[in-house]
Formats: C-alpha cells, structure tokens, sequence
C-alpha cells in the first residue's frame, strides 16, 4: 500500500514538474508577438516611460498574444525598473525571451540623417525633428540662440558651419544637446591638423573657410577642379577690395532657392549676405558645406581671373576672364541661351 502511494506521489510530481516546465517553456521561448503579415514593425518608446508606459505601446499596436506572460517574464528579469527609451524593431513570432532581451538591453535601431536638398540651418533642424524625439522647434530655438551656440564657437549667423554635409546614424531617442554635441564633434574631425595649417596660410579662420567654400559651391557643385579655380577667382576679388558679386548669395539674400535667372533689381536687395550689395565675405555661410568645397578653397587655384559667367550650354561650367570686356562676350552668350529657353 504504502509502495503503491510513493509511486503515485511521484507520478502526481512529475506531472506537476512537466506541466511547469512546459508552462515555463512556453512563456520564455514560444513566439508571443503577432504580427499578422508583417515580417516586422517598429515602436517608439519616449524618454522617461514606465514599464506600464512599454505595455500599453506594446497594446496599442496590437503586438502581443499574451500581455500577462510578457509581464510575468519582465519582472523575472527585471525589465520593470530598468525600461530604456528608443526606437525597436519588433520581428514577429519574437518569444517573451527575445523581446525582453532586446528592450531590456536597449538595441534600437538607428536612423540615418543626411543633408541632402537642404539649404538652411531651419530646413535642417525640422528634417531632424521628424527624425528624433527631440521637436523641431526646440532645435530651432537652439539654433537661433546666440547664447547656447557660444559653447561651440559660433553664433546664428555661421552655425550652419558646423554642419558637414554627410549620412550620420543616431538613436531616436537624441535630446537636442546630444545632437549638437554630435554634429560639433563631426566639425572638428573634418578640421584637421592640415586643413587648420593650410587656412592659417591662406589668412582665413575656419568660418571665413566655410563660408567662401560655401559660395564656391553654390556656383559649382560637382566639378572640384573648377571649384579651385572659382575659389581662386573670388580670393582674387577680397584681395583687389571688389565685391564678389556672386548671384547665389542673392538668391539666399531673397530666400527664393527656385530662381533659375537673378535679376537687376534683386542684385540691389539691401542684405549683408547679398555680395553686390555688400563688399567681402556675407555674415555666414549660404549652403551647407561640403569638405571637398572646403578643400578647394585650401587648395585654390592661383590664377589671374576676376570675372567669371556660366556657359551658354547650361551644364554648370563656366567661362573665366581676365578682362570686363572678355567677360561680356561670355555674359552675352549666357544672357542668349537664357532667353531661347524662355528663362527669366
């Protein structure tokens, strides 16, 4: 009899012991996430959520099968006191154990910001607060903020300086501060040891650089040889005290970046960033610089050019003279090739 009870006792253990053990199994490794069709999604967890903030997201999108197991295993593991705010991949079919894991630890995903299109430091900041947690205006705000930029050596006027135009990866989660941090920190990779050396001899700081480089490159995007030779040509313009009279710091001047044909009358707009108007270098930069265009003004071309004027063939070359009445033949041809398309 009494064999007859331990054998029992013990059969009665491990179903019990099997039962937990599948229970456990299921609620650690069994896919919990739901995705219906979809292979993956994403979710956003802001700065400052609870673990009850992370459920109620996790519900709100439909993800899991099972909320109470996830909830069970997120305190085994002590996710509870230790939610990290990001942006997640969620795969489907993802287990209790896997998604825990990955929000516990904080693998986010990054995100990528490039400059591309963008002419201004405010067209900047509001593709990067659609990108980031931290709002556009706020970035706005700090970057009109003479006071906040001084702890990067620049002011409303030349901040676009330090941002260089590339693809940089970030946590959703970036605050503003962490976002300038970043870009400031990318600014002074680019300014080399050499690069700092060859504007000390040319007799620019690193913002009158940045600045002429911009203009450089709003004449001449693509072709870095003829970048050098533009580059040369307006230095040759500070030197003989001439005004640069270069039609791109008009359209900034005017904020209208669609003009195809700048006119005589936009050329007077009073601006300190139109270069008709104004002599030597406008107040800060009217592009965002790329390193190639700042090289070329490192590296100019020592030549004897003061004028300069598209080709008629509107491929973005251009003509270089030495001479006003050579540049007017060159200016003619233009002016011709403008009209026959009907461009004013």
């Amino acid at each position: 009899m009494l064999k007859k009870v331990l054998v029992s006792a013990i059969v009665i253990i491990l179903i019990i012991g099997g039962a937990g053990g599948y229970w456990a199994y299921h609620n650690l490794y069994q896919a919990n996430v739901d995705l219906g069709d979809k292979k993956s999604t994403v979710i956003y967890i802001p700065t400052g959520s609870t673990f009850e903030d992370v459920v109620r997201i996790l519900g709100e999108n439909n993800l899991l099968k099972n909320r109470s197991s996830f909830e069970w295993l997120a305190e085994k593991k002590k996710y509870k006191n230790a939610v990290k705010p990001g942006k997640y991949r969620i795969l489907a079919k993802m287990s209790n154990n896997a998604l825990v894991n990955l929000l516990r630890a904080g693998i986010q995903e990054p995100i990528k910001i490039n400059f591309n299109g963008l002419h201004t430091i405010d067209q900047l900041m509001v593709r990067v607060g659609r990108r980031i947690e931290a709002d556009s205006t706020m970035l706005i705000e700090a970057a009109h903020d003479d006071s906040y930029l001084s702890r990067y050596g620049f002011n409303t006027e030349t901040i676009q300086c330090m941002f260089i135009p590339d693809t940089y990866e970030f946590f959703w989660n970036t605050s503003v501060d962490q976002f300038f941090d970043r870009m400031a920190k990318e600014y002074k990779k680019v300014w080399t040891d050499e690069r700092k050396q060859k504007a000390k001899k040319i007799g620019f700081s690193q913002t009158e650089t940045c600045i002429l480089a911009s203009i450089v490159q709003s004449e001449q995007c693509c072709d870095n040889e003829e970048k050098k030779i533009i580059a040369g040509l307006y230095i040759n313009r500070l030197k003989a005290d001439m005004p640069l009279q270069s039609d791109p710091t008009v359209i900034f001047a005017v904020g209208d970046f669609s003009i195809q044909r700048v006119s005589t009358e936009q050329t007077r707009i009073q601006s300190p960033y139109n270069t008709y108007f104004v002599k030597g270098l406008p107040p800060g930069p009217i592009a965002f610089v790329q390193q190639s265009s700042l090289d070329a003004v490192l590296n100019y071309d020592k030549n004897d050019y003061i004028y300069m004027c598209a080709k008629e063939d509107l491929s973005g070359s251009h003509y270089f003279a030495k001479t006003y009445d050579q540049h007017c033949v060159y200016a003619k041809k233009y002016r011709n090739a403008l009209n026959s398309k009907n461009i004013h």
